[in-house]
């Protein structure tokens, strides 16, 4: 049984092309997982193994493994649970839920550009889970690095207490090696021995100033994270020693107050083994993260924790779940507790009991039977039938539900059909499949035009779900243009009365409600204390009776079901808040039913009353062109109803960040090579809704008409 003060469960994460994969091969090259580097240029990176990633040369899905470091410095052993993270905005639903269920994480950054688009997003995403940090400035040896630019932009772009704890000696092809800042050492790497040669030596001459400089600044920095190193400090600088800094940075780390910054070249084998120590040093134990939280399944408001303890009862949380031929492959992050092999667990999400039959570590797509796994261990269980993502599995006599993780909505659909009627049975359960991997993508079947249509993060996850139907599952399939996922919202208030009346010989129908609609915020319901649940809140303000109690939840009912297909042209209802104020009943005709109706037909009379839009989703596009193109670009984005916020020089190129409508967006990556002769690059996120232009709301609604 590990012990868990001996494991780090830490996540690597970034932006796209930063290097993570390729830190991930170094990382499995010296811990001796793997004999053999493999290149994500190439296409034979280990946690690349997807065929569309190493076509692609991207990651798109998270891999998991296990491996075991000696410190260099301690020759102590630790265990390592390590995810490999995608980049692409289109598959941030694999960060996400890697976030979730990691005690901590490395932020690599491009030694170039420093901090880009999606690093912030990521960023925000190990925020959100409250995961700490180390960072790694990766590709010194890229031509235009900058180990002063990049570490300045952590602080200027993420707004983070950053730490350099080390410098490069030189960089571009000069870049050869690493000053530690603790112990004001030089080490020098052999690329010819894969990195795996280090010399120890002086700091070069030409460096000493800027590297006592730097170590002030660490020192500066530590002493200001621990009260008695400040005393220290202030006494005498030269009397605090290296394990004291290193302790009161760990001690930083964990509260989230620093993040103490590494550098090197994966590419090149620089500086991974001392990135590794890194984690060992900063990183937390499955022990130093808070107790997990979690609410009792038989009443919501009762609140639990579990300690990191495997003698505790049983609490898991499914992080991801994998189809595979023998059977589905459920990745779970184990909080508390022991899983034994053929034991039985509560699903407390669902209620079912289910079945480890089997339990493996996995290496990529390899697996490693155990016969067991504890508290602080990330494994694939196999035999669970009725999990999904963000389900908790927990002891049957003492049951927990832990956080659930929340998805982002899907802002791209397209529709899909098989090429045979032969296959549509086969497409409508493939699609339940991969829906059940990736809760980020949505199918519907449309009943009026008998189309089936799917749903995602953007054209590339749509492309690649594609792929995986053709190639993989062998469905042809056709598939329509993409089409934006729009949203309808209202203006102001309004008031409307729903009358449901019925009969028809014995026992009629009767409801009647009055109620008014307003536009309304998360914040406002917030302040209001009310349910805001898919952006509708709901308030009844019946005193008297004159709709019974019981009647009420019916309304509601009535109103969101409505919601879901808006007035305009059948897209969901956001942003509005409906309350009941009045209302009428029959004794004997008056049933939920008729509630229900009555509350459907009020709430579209008064949304019609309340001067009903078309929102559309607006992205964050962030575009890094050469200066020579500038102009091309914005252009371009102008004429794309773009709005340009902010120009920012990096030497000879210009980071363009616009607000642009996602339904002008599509085919932008072919348009932007074109214009720039493929040396632009860009990035893009959802922000926000807005209110479509009149003159484009026509036409889209005619469309759907």
């Amino acid at each position: 049984m590990a012990d868990l003060n001996k494991t780090r469960n830490f996540g690597i994460a970034a932006h796209i092309d930063a290097g993570k994969t390729t830190v991930t091969e170094r990382i499995l090259y010296y811990t001796g997982k793997i004999y053999k580097m493999g290149e994500v240029h190439e296409g034979t990176a280990t946690m690349d193994f997807l065929q569309d990633e190493q076509e692609r040369g991207i990651t798109i899905q998270s891999a998991a493994t296990t491996c075991v470091w000696q410190h260099t410095r301690t020759g102590e052993e630790m265990t390592l649970n390590l995810i490999d993270t995608p980049g692409h905005v289109d598959f941030t639903i694999e960060v996400e839920r890697s976030m979730r269920v990691l005690d901590g994480a490395i932020a690599v950054f491009d030694g170039k550009e420093g901090v880009e688009a999606q690093s912030e997003t990521v960023w925000r995403q190990a925020e959100k889970y409250h995961v700490p940090r180390i960072c790694f400035v990766n590709k010194m040896d890229k031509i235009g690095a900058d180990f002063e630019f990049s570490f300045n932009s952590l602080g200027q772009r993420l707004g983070c207490n950053a730490i350099a704890v080390q410098l490069p000696i030189g960089n571009g092809h000069e870049f050869k090696g690493i000053i530690d800042l603790l112990t004001m050492k030089a080490y020098f790497y052999d690329a010819s021995e894969l990195g795996s040669k280090v010399e120890e030596g002086e700091i070069p001459a030409d460096m000493v100033a800027t590297a006592k400089k730097w170590h002030h600044i660490l020192v500066e920095k530590a002493a200001e994270l621990d009260d008695h190193l400040t005393d220290k400090f202030i006494e005498d600088e030269n009397s605090i020693t290296d394990d004291e800094i290193r302790a009161a940075l760990r001690k930083g780390t964990l509260a989230l107050t620093c993040h103490p910054v590494f550098c090197g070249s994966a590419l090149k084998y620089i500086g991974v083994q001392r990135l590794l120590d890194g984690v060992l040093d900063y990183l937390p134990n499955p022990t130093e993260v808070p107790d997990v939280q979690g609410t009792d399944p038989r009443d919501a408001d009762k609140q639990l924790t579990r300690p990191h303890d495997p003698n505790a009862p049983v609490a898991a949380l499914v992080f991801k779940v994998v189809s595979d031929s023998h059977g589905d492959l459920t990745y779970t992050r184990i909080y508390s507790g022991t899983i034994e092999k053929g034991s039985r667990v509560l699903n407390a999400t669902t209620g079912k009991k289910e079945i480890v039959s089997r339990i493996y570590e996995m290496h990529a797509k390899d697996r490693i039977a155990r016969e067991r796994a504890t508290a602080g261990d990330i494994v694939a269980l196999i035999g669970l039938k009725n999990s999904i993502t963000g389900d908790t599995l927990c002891d049957p006599d003492d049951p927990i539900t832990l956080i659930r993780m929340e998805f982002p909505d899907p802002v791209i659909s397209m529709s899909i059909e098989p090429v045979s009627q032969a296959d549509r049975d086969k497409l409508s359960h493939a699609l339940s499949v991969i829906n059940r991997e990736d809760p980020s993508f949505h199918f519907t079947f449309d009943e009026e035009t008998g189309e089936t249509i799917m749903a995602g993060m953007g054209e590339l996850h749509l492309d690649i779900i594609k792929t995986k139907l053709v190639r993989d599952l062998k469905i042809p399939v056709n598939t329509g243009k993409p089409r934006v996922a729009y949203r309808e919202s209202i203006t102001k208030l309004a008031k409307a009365r729903g009358l449901h009346k019925k009969q028809s010989g014995g026992r009629g129908q009767f409801g009647d409600v009055t109620l008014t609609v307003e536009p309304y915020t998360e914040a406002q319901a917030t302040e209001d204390e009310l349910k805001f649940t898919d952006e509708i809140a709901f308030e009844s303000k019946i005193i008297g009776g004159s709709v019974p109690k019981e009647y009420i939840p019916s309304v509601e009912y009535g109103i969101r079901q409505t919601a879901k297909s808006g007035v305009l042209a059948g897209y969901p209802l956001i942003g509005v808040k409906a309350t009941l104020i009045d209302g009428s009943y029959h004794e004997v005709d008056s049933s939920q039913n008729s509630f229900e109706m009555a509350g459907s037909i009020g709430f579209k009379e008064a949304v019609r009353q309340a001067g009903p839009v078309l929102l559309e989703p607006i992205m964050k596009v962030v575009v890094t062109t050469p200066e020579e193109f500038l102009g091309n670009v914005t252009g371009d984005l102008s004429s794309r109803r773009g709005l340009i916020i902010d120009q920012e020089q990096r030497a000879n190129t210009v980071i363009v960040t616009a607000e642009a409508p996602l339904a002008e967006m599509f085919g932008y990556a072919t348009s932007l090579r074109g214009m720039s002769q493929g040396r632009a690059a860009y990035a893009m996120e959802p922000l926000t809704y807005r209110s479509v232009p009149n003159n484009i709301a026509q036409e889209v609604l005619a469309a759907g008409a």
